[in-house]
């Protein structure tokens, strides 16, 4: 019965069943010699590209992850150099502080020994100078001693008029 349908369709489609069966055959071996010598090459082609898309996309992340470790090793060096660049400008300063300390102790000491220096110099110059003025003024008072009295000291008179003169000078 079902037969019987199918044959009544296929003769209202003029259907002719040997041309039906050698198209089914060609067919078959089109698609068997196209499955054979395209789509497996091509299949193969595809599944190998694929492949290394994938091996691509691994190596990819595989570089992104290296180049995290990198960028994070470079931050720690960054801030370790960072670090001692504070610590050795740390050290010049505390130096720099150090050697003017010095420099400013050592000025101290020269100065100090100008300022000695010159009131020892002060010092001899006014006790050569009181020593000038003691004979000068020793000179003036037996040159008016001896022209008040009118007469010439001896030697002795003189010697006797200086020491006095002195001893009322340093008093």
């Amino acid at each position: 019965m079902f037969a019987g349908i199918i044959g009544d369709t296929a003769r209202d489609f003029g259907v002719n069943w040997e041309h039906f069966f050698a198209q089914v055959l060609s067919f078959s071996i089109v698609a068997f010699l196209l499955h054979r010598f395209a789509y497996k090459p091509i299949l193969g082609v595809l599944e190998e590209r694929r492949q290394r898309i994938a091996e691509s996309l691994a190596n990819a992340e595989r570089v992104k992850a290296e180049l995290a470790r990198t960028e994070a090793a470079r931050q720690e060096v960054l801030a370790k150099a960072g670090t001692q660049a504070d610590k050795l400008i740390e050290e010049a300063r505390a130096a720099a502080a150090r050697v003017q300390e010095a420099e400013t102790r050592q000025a101290i000491a020269a100065a100090e020994q100008i300022l000695a220096k010159a009131r020892e110099a002060a010092a001899l110059d006014r006790a050569r100078m009181l020593a000038e003025l003691r004979a000068e003024v020793g000179r003036l008072v037996v040159d008016t001693t001896a022209k008040v009295a009118g007469k010439v000291l001896t030697l002795e008179d003189q010697r006797r008029l200086a020491e006095e003169t002195n001893r009322q000078l340093a008093a």
